[in-house]
């Protein structure tokens, strides 16, 4: 079976256009987490598009670290 992964996509407004320093991370938009890079770059491009008016606006896609067995239990506590 093939490792899952798995791609986060966010964005929000930039204080700079030309930097990556977010303006506001509490007011970060969480668009989803996605299965594959496909899926998750056809939700980055109607999220920029959406917000193409907007200079400051960035969404990103990244692709998150690999999940294993010992995650599931370092989580601090019982479950």
């Amino acid at each position: 079976m093939a490792e899952q992964r798995l791609h986060l996509v966010f964005g929000g407004e930039l204080v700079d256009p030309t930097e990556t320093q977010f303006k506001d991370v509490n007011d970060l938009h969480v668009v989803g987490i996605f299965a594959d890079y496909d899926a998750a770059r056809d939700a980055w491009k109607a999220e920029a598009q959406r917000t193409v008016d907007n200079a400051h606006m960035r969404y990103f896609i990244t692709e998150l670290p690999a999940l294993s067995a010992d995650d599931a239990t370092s989580n601090g506590g019982d479950a």
